[in-house]
This record gives structure tokens, sequence and C-alpha cells, in this order.
């Protein structure tokens, strides 16, 4: 393995645990709040994938060439936009 994916694994290792244990909580408050379970998804999924965006930009100068990254960044991508779906099906369909 070479030292950049090393890098970058050690970098995910150290912040996505963070995000995800924020994002948790946001969507646990929520259902605790008695919000509709497909808006409180939505805005999970929309949480979480904006945040996971923002940790692969911020990297993104260092490890754009790296496979593992395009990955990770068309994971957070499709995070966000499933975020969207499900927020619009939830209040358009509500």
């Amino acid at each position: 393995m070479d030292d950049d994916r090393k890098v970058f694994l050690n970098y995910l290792a150290f912040t996505v645990p963070h995000v995800t244990v924020f994002a948790g909580a946001v969507f646990g408050i929520l259902v605790l709040l008695g919000i509709k379970t497909s808006l409180a998804l939505g805005i999970f999924a929309l949480l979480y994938g904006v945040m996971l965006l923002a940790i692969a930009l911020v990297a993104r100068e260092h490890f754009s060439d790296l496979g593992l990254y395009r990955l990770y960044l068309a994971f957070s991508a499709f995070l966000v936009a499933t975020g969207l779906f499900l927020l619009y099906r939830a209040l358009v369909h509500s």
C-alpha cells in the first residue's frame, strides 16, 4: 500500500467517526421529537452527505489522484442526492 493511500485511510479513520456520531445524534433527536421517519431520514442523509462531502473537498488537493478518494467522493455525492430525494418525497407526499 502506498503512502498516500495510508495517509488517506488514516484521515478518514480520524474524521468520519465524528461526522457519523453527530449525524446519528441529529437523527435520534429528530425521531425523539416525533418527526415523521421519512423526513428524519432525509435530513439525516442530507446532513451526513454534506458533511462527508466537506471532508472530501478539504482533502481534494492532496488525494484527488487516488481511486479510493474518487469512490469516497462519489458516495458522498450519492448520499446528498439521496437525502434531497427523501426530503422531496417526505415533503411533497405528506
